[in-house]
């Protein structure tokens, strides 16, 4: 299945935000989802943006009897899937990192090999930016994914656990 990985651009934040609504639904988190085309426009795409985002397209050919179908046309590239990411710092290494907030690919694209091409795209970004590691984290049910990482070589780091302070608890420390 032919594919393609590219930045996003600013023209792309309708599709950003629906692959973030995608990812939340399958997730079971969709109701915690609070992100606007205007919040993605301004950390995304501003002049010292926080965080980048790389899509994935890949190669469908539509049934002959489809609408718009033809027989023996030529496969079309259809958004299929997405990944997000920023740079961190480890003082350990006194090198940049990468860090993946989410990756996701569409449920009839799984299978592919895009989630493994997404990675792959991401690892040479980090490699090219001197990063020292890169890292995400995964939730525990998500068994395919945590296979799906092992078999790449990734290692799981249970030794941690995360901490997060969001809403009225950050407020309170402004």
């Amino acid at each position: 299945m032919p594919t393609q990985i590219r930045p996003a651009t600013p023209a792309d934040i309708p599709l950003i935000l629906a692959f973030i609504r995608e990812l939340a639904d399958y997730e079971k988190m969709l109701p915690e989802v609070c992100a606007t085309e205007d919040q993605l426009r301004a950390t995304l795409f501003a002049h010292q943006p926080v965080a980048h985002c790389v899509l994935a397209f890949s190669s469908v050919v539509p049934p002959p009897d489809a609408p718009g179908g033809v027989p023996g046309a030529a496969p079309a590239l259809q958004p299929a899937g997405f990944a997000i990411y920023f740079f961190n710092y480890s003082t350990f290494l006194a090198k940049p990192g990468l860090y993946l907030e989410d990756l996701f690919v569409k449920p009839t694209f799984r299978g592919a090999g895009l989630g493994k091409a997404l990675l792959l795209h991401l690892a040479k970004i980090a490699n090219d930016r001197g990063c020292g590691r890169m890292e995400w984290a995964v939730l525990d049910w998500n068994q395919p994914a945590i296979d799906f990482y092992k078999l790449l070589g990734a290692v799981a780091k249970d030794e941690w656990t995360i901490f997060r302070l969001t809403g009225a608890a950050l407020q309170q420390y402004a």
